[in-house]
């Protein structure tokens, strides 16, 4: 989960232009990219759409990110969308664990009613995307079995505060904005699941875009959240380890199983511990080689 691609639910065009975007994950949208009144038509669409031979061949995971669960059209896209047979539900505007809990008691239903293995749906959380969340982020740390990963929503989060915008007039995020993504990176990494970075919303500022890759990649994020096909290359190659870093895990790794019980090594004059050789077998895992 390096890039994960928002697309609008009510458009064929974006969905199928989705599926060639070279993301890792598609985000099928039928939340803050689709009218209210278009909401209905919206979820029509992106059930045929999953049920379509081309999305069912599709190399990458496609998931659907319904409404708030508060909101009246919940229950509706849920029991269209996970019929269609999805990877996965995206939950937006999450409060708690306890919002995790309500929505997987609701695929359990609708995936029996279905007739598909329990628990086969899986789910991306977003928050802390309300103010709500920001007091609560510690119960995402005891995650349902489903919960593959967990991201947060900057500009959600900044109207909601109160606050003028998201970043200040430096482009640094405000003091309660980070304070959030620093709380969605502690969760993710407590509950031992990806925890992906938020969106870049100018997509046009390519060199800003991959600042801000390169920042959540060194922060310790394993991806993140895109809105047009042109960012996601940039951001494949931002959480993409390079053959410098990959060269050094396996040193660590080899080094520590050279040595076994050793607690701390000597590598090149450097003392290296266990954190290290975590880090390196992480590493190796992003970059798919464990």
């Amino acid at each position: 989960m390096r890039s994960l691609l928002f697309t609008p639910g009510d458009s064929d065009r974006k969905l199928n232009k989705g599926l060639t975007s070279g993301a890792d994950v598609i985000l099928i949208d039928l939340e803050d990219a689709v009218a209210a009144e278009n909401k209905p038509a919206a979820r029509e669409k992106t059930a045929n759409f999953l049920t379509q031979s081309d999305a069912r061949k599709a190399p990458i995971p496609l998931y659907v990110r319904v409404n708030d669960l508060e909101t009246e059209w919940a229950k509706d896209d849920l029991a269209h969308i996970v019929p269609a047979g999805p990877a996965g539900i995206m939950l937006p505007k999450a409060r708690s664990h306890d919002d995790v809990a309500r929505l997987s008691q609701m695929l359990d239903a609708f995936e029996q009613k279905a007739g598909q293995d329990p628990g086969s749906t899986s789910v991306l959380v977003i928050a802390p995307e309300i103010p709500e969340a920001l007091l609560n982020m510690a119960s995402f740390q005891s995650c349902d079995p489903r919960v593959a990963g967990i991201t947060w929503g900057s500009e959600d989060l900044a109207t909601g505060l109160g606050a003028h915008s998201s970043r200040n007039e430096n482009g640094a995020y405000r003091t309660p904005v980070e304070l959030a993504r620093s709380l969605c990176l502690a969760a993710g990494s407590a509950a031992g699941i990806h925890a992906i970075d938020t969106v870049y919303p100018d997509f046009r500022d390519l060199d800003g875009l991959k600042r801000d890759c390169e920042r959540a990649a060194a922060d310790g994020f394993s991806g993140k959240l895109a809105i047009h096909p042109d960012q996601v290359a940039i951001i494949n190659a931002a959480f993409t380890p390079d053959e410098e870093e990959i060269t050094k895990a396996r040193r660590i790794i080899a080094a520590f199983d050279a040595e076994p019980g050793a607690g701390v090594i000597n590598l090149d004059g450097a003392m290296v511990d266990m954190p290290h050789l975590q880090h390196a077998k992480k590493l190796l895992e992003r970059a798919g080689l464990n």
